[in-house]
């Protein structure tokens, strides 16, 4: 099923974001962190934007 099937969602996604696509990333970036931590391997904590 296509997003192109779901208007509801379509609409939601213009008014509140891709929160799923944002989930997406943080975890893409998180499983690499983690990763470069276990190798041993400095990783600088990045700021979020969130106050």
């Amino acid at each position: 099923m296509s997003t192109g099937e779901l208007p509801i969602y379509e609409s939601l996604i213009r008014e509140r974001g891709d929160v799923v696509e944002e989930a997406r990333v943080v975890a893409e970036e998180t499983q690499h962190q983690m990763s470069q931590a276990l190798n041993g391997v400095a990783v600088a904590p990045q700021e979020t934007g969130a106050a």
